[in-house]
C-alpha cells in the first residue's frame, strides 16, 4: 500500500517505515516542518519516497496517517481528496494531553470518519476522545543490539530542550540525581543546562550527537536516568532498555507499565531513585543483571515485529 505521512517524529517513523508498504513523505524546497522529507540521521529503507506536494495529486494513496491537526487541511489541498471521505485516514497521537488534565479534549474527538491511534494506554485513558474510535498501538523499537558495557561510572539522560521545558522534563530534579551519580545529558537544546541548574561540569555534562553515535555512547554509561514528569513515553527510555541498561525512572505516565520489576527502579520519590542510582554506580554486576532483564522486557513488549503486526492489522481494517 501507499501510505502518506509527514516526517514528524524521527524515532517513531523509523520503526513504522520498516513495514512492507511504500511510504510517501512530503518534501518542500525549504525542508520545513511540513516537508522535511527523508530523515538524514536515521536509517530509512528505500521504500520511503520523498514526494513534492504538487506530485501528490497524481499519486495513488491508500491511507493517510495524520499526526498534527493541520495536516488534514494539507492532505486535502495536496491530494485533491478529503481524508476520511475520499481516502482512509488514521490520526496518530504521540503526546500525552496538556492543559486541563484529565479533561483535555482531543482535537479529533467526536469524529466518525477516522480512527484515533494512541501510542500508550495512558494516553488513551487521559485524553477525552469523545465518540471517536480510539485504539492503542504501543511503540516498537528497531533493536540496536545488546551494546551495554557500563564501563563509565556515570548516568545517561536523554532529553530535548530541558532548560525551556523545565518541570515537564524534570530539569529541577537533576541536581538531586547529580549528587548521587554524575550525569551525561544528551539531546537538543541542552546548552547552558549545567549553569541553569547550578551544577559544575564535573557533575553534569551535555552533548548533542547524531543518532548513529548515540546508542554506543549511552551503552557505556552505568545506568539510564529518566527524570521526565510528563511525557507520553520517552522512546529514549525504551532504547536504553534495548541496549541492556538498567533504568531509574519517575513512576509517571506509562513508565510503570514499560519498566517491570527487576529491570530497574521506578518510583515517585526522587530520593528513592537517587539511592538506586548510587547502588548501580557501586555495583556494576547488579547494573548489568538488571539491564539484561530490562532488555528482555523491552524486546517482548516493544519489539518491532509486534509493532508492525499491530499496524498491519489496523491498516487492513481501515482500508478494506
Amino acid at each position: 500500500m501507499n501510505i502518506l505521512l509527514w516526517h514528524v517524529h524521527g524515532s517513531w517513523t523509523t520503526a513504522f517505515v520498516q513495514g512492507a508498504h511504500t511510504y510517501l513523505v512530503p518534501v518542500t524546497p525549504d525542508r520545513g516542518p511540513d516537508g522535511l522529507g527523508r530523515a538524514r540521521t536515521f536509517p530509512w529503507p528505500d521504500s520511503v519516497l520523498e514526494m513534492p506536494p504538487q506530485r501528490l495529486r497524481h499519486t495513488h494513496v491508500d491511507l493517510v496517517v495524520l499526526q498534527r491537526p493541520h495536516e488534514a487541511r494539507l492532505a486535502e489541498e495536496w491530494l485533491g481528496r478529503r481524508p476520511g471521505r475520499d481516502v482512509p485516514v488514521v490520526y496518530l497521537e504521540h503526546n500525552a494531553p496538556h492543559g486541563e488534565v484529565p479533561d483535555t479534549r482531543h482535537p479529533m474527538a467526536d469524529r466518525d470518519d477516522l480512527t484515533l491511534v494512541h501510542v500508550t494506554h495512558f494516553n488513551r485513558l487521559f485524553w477525552d476522545n469523545g465518540a471517536t474510535r480510539a485504539e492503542v498501538i504501543e511503540h516498537g523499537i528497531v533493536d540496536p543490539g545488546h551494546l551495554y558495557t557500563g564501563r563509565l561510572a556515570r548516568a545517561a539522560v536523554v532529553v530535548n530542550e530541558p532548560v525551556r521545558r523545565g518541570r515537564t522534563t524534570g530539569t529541577d530534579l537533576l541536581p538531586q540525581f547529580a549528587e548521587a551519580v554524575p550525569l551525561d545529558v544528551f539531546g537538543m537544546g541542552t546548552e547552558g543546562l549545567a549553569e541553569h541548574v547550578g551544577l559544575p561540569s564535573t557533575r553534569l555534562r551535555t552533548q548533542e550527537l547524531p543518532q548513529a553515535l548515540l546508542h554506543g555512547e549511552l551503552a557505556e554509561r552505568r545506568l539510564y536516568v529518566h527524570p521526565v514528569r510528563w511525557t507520553s513515553l520517552g522512546l529514549s527510555l525504551l532504547e536504553a532498555m534495548h541496549l541492556g541498561m538498567p533504568v531509574v525512572a519517575l513512576a509517571t505516565t506509562e513508565v510503570v507499565r514499560a519498566v517491570p520489576p527487576g529491570a530497574g527502579v521506578v518510583s515517585t520519590r526522587p530520593e528513592v531513585l537517587a539511592e538506586a542510582a548510587r547502588h548501580y554506580l557501586a555495583d556494576q554486576g547488579a547494573a548489568a543483571a538488571d539491564g539484561l532483564r530490562a532488555r528482555q522486557a523491552a524486546l517482548e513488549r516493544y519489539g518491532l515485529k509486534r509493532f508492525l503486526s499491530d499496524w498491519d492489522r489496523l491498516i487492513e481494517e481501515v482500508t478494506r
